[in-house]
């Protein structure tokens, strides 16, 4: 299970959905966005929520609260895998009148009237397939997402995810080649495949295909895609097919975000992990061999439990020795009736003391890795007038874009954290 892909932690407040986690999260709240509109639903706030920290879920909390002084009237419902694993607890809270687990948040019927049942949460363990849902594009992004998958079979010592979950599912490959013909007739140029664990695509499907045959299918299916790009792998799941794409295939974006956690090998058997460190530097050294231009990002958590100096100073030294650029780091969070919360802990502030350090290294790496980029010629996804994000995911300042459009860009510097560049268009004849 991928620690996160894109942690949210609520930046959408004050709409009526307000999302925390990850990319898959945050395309689920456009799918009730989307039912509630279709069923008239203004006076309904959801509060899409997160487990995978205990910070996560006080932010939750926080806006349940927040959200009821600002709408005293409205039926407030909270959702998302926080509200699947422990429903009573929010059922508790006096602020909240529904709570709705994972599966029936995704369902029309859900949210056309106001539910008789405060609680409406199944199993999620005895789903066996994963709907698809069409969504038009995340609002506000030049870019959309597509879950191919769902669930985690899985069962890393510090993951309470996959009982959020459930096991893993995937889309069948017809349904996501026409979700993506779909969008890109809606004009976006991008397109992020995202799931909880997509790189054990397939494996419950006919034929059992690998997400690596998924992706050549859809490519080849969808010619008139300019940009494909993936979520968090995990790179010892990563299929011979895939790992050919990534190197061959330019409309395969040069950007892999590796669910790492650690680089220590006695923390990554600790935590349950299926790769050790040999396995993370050996892949990323061929892949940048093979595809120069690519960038690597990485999930680490800070402060596992029996995580001494010396099994940290691995993570720090793989961090610089893999040449990771764009780091998601989280200090330790216990989440009660997973193994490691049993394990001797490491002390609150020594965690927050060492994510601090993974931080800064990634910083570091970010900015050399930019500031490598000057002079160079990048096509560049425009997401705002001033803004784009180029082919390996580095922001880009600009002036003059047009949301949406793929541009030239020569690159004219950096500023630590982004490059700064012009466009290069041609002139008229």
């Amino acid at each position: 299970m991928n620690q996160t892909d894109d942690n949210t932690d609520g930046r959408n407040s004050g709409r009526p959905v307000e999302t925390f986690g990850c990319r898959l999260n945050a395309y689920e709240s456009e799918v009730i966005r989307d039912h509630l509109v279709r069923a008239g639903r203004e006076d309904v706030v959801v509060i899409n929520t997160c487990a995978v920290t205990k910070e996560a879920e006080r932010q939750a909390r926080q806006a349940i609260r927040k959200a009821r002084r600002a709408n005293p009237a409205a039926e407030i419902v909270v959702t998302g895998c926080a509200a699947q694993i422990d429903p009573a607890a929010y059922a508790e809270m006096e602020e909240v009148d529904r709570v709705v687990g994972n599966e029936e948040k995704l369902k029309a019927e859900t949210w056309n009237a106001p539910g008789e049942a405060r609680i409406l949460v199944n199993d999620i363990m005895s789903v066996k397939e994963t709907a698809s849902h069409l969504v038009a594009g995340l609002e506000g992004r030049a870019r959309a997402f597509v879950q191919v998958q769902q669930g985690c079979d899985h069962r890393c010592t510090f993951c309470i995810i996959p009982f959020g979950r459930g096991n893993s599912r995937s889309v069948p490959m017809g349904e996501i080649v026409r979700q993506v013909r779909e969008l890109v007739a809606n004009g976006y140029r991008e397109i992020v495949l995202t799931g909880v664990d997509i790189t054990s695509y397939g494996a419950d499907l006919p034929g059992k295909p690998a997400l690596g045959q998924m992706v050549r299918r859809l490519l080849a299916l969808v010619p008139e895609l300019p940009r494909l790009r993936l979520s968090s792998i995990d790179a010892v799941e990563i299929d011979d097919d895939l790992l050919t794409l990534v190197r061959d295939e330019p409309r395969l974006m040069p950007h892999l975000h590796v669910s790492l956690q650690a680089g220590d090998d006695m923390i990554l058997k600790r935590m349950k992990r299926r790769h050790n460190r040999s396995d993370i530097i050996t892949f990323c050294r061929e892949l940048r061999a093979a595809r120069p231009d690519i960038a690597f990002g990485a999930d680490i958590i800070a402060g596992f439990p029996t995580e001494n100096e010396e099994m940290f100073e691995n993570s720090l030294a793989l961090v610089e020795e893999c040449g990771l650029s764009y780091l998601h780091v989280f200090p330790y969070s216990a989440r009660p009736g997973t193994p490691a919360a049993k394990m001797p802990q490491v002390p609150g502030p020594l965690r927050k003391e060492r994510a601090a350090k993974l931080r800064a290294a990634g910083e570091a790496n970010l900015a050399r890795f930019l500031g490598g980029l000057t002079g160079s010629l990048q096509s560049v996804l425009v997401e705002k007038p001033d803004l784009g994000r180029a082919e390996n995911f580095a922001p880009v300042r600009l002036e003059g874009g047009t949301p949406g459009e793929i541009v030239p860009v020569r690159i004219t510097g950096s500023d630590g954290t982004h490059l700064i560049g012009q466009i290069e268009r041609k002139s008229a004849a």
